[in-house]
């Protein structure tokens, strides 16, 4: 293991669980062993479904989209 890999999972260490988690799902998935898919709400299964029918058309969001849609986040 490298030293910055081990700089990086010590400060990860320091996290909450959840964001432990959310960050060893992004390190599986670059990996390409990112295990058993989660289960989806099926309250949220609609807007996936039609998020993953957008995606085939390739019907994205344009960049004024995406960061009008961040600025939302920003306190």
């Amino acid at each position: 293991m490298t030293k910055l890999l081990e700089k990086a999972l010590q400060a990860v260490r320091q996290l909450p669980a959840d964001s432990q988690d959310e960050i060893a799902r992004a390190m599986l998935a670059l990996t390409g062993n990112a295990g058993e898919p989660e289960e989806i709400d099926p309250s949220h299964l609609p807007a996936v479904l039609e998020g993953l029918a957008q995606a085939n058309l390739r019907q994205f969001a344009s960049d004024t989209e995406v960061e009008a849609a961040f600025r939302r986040f920003e306190g």
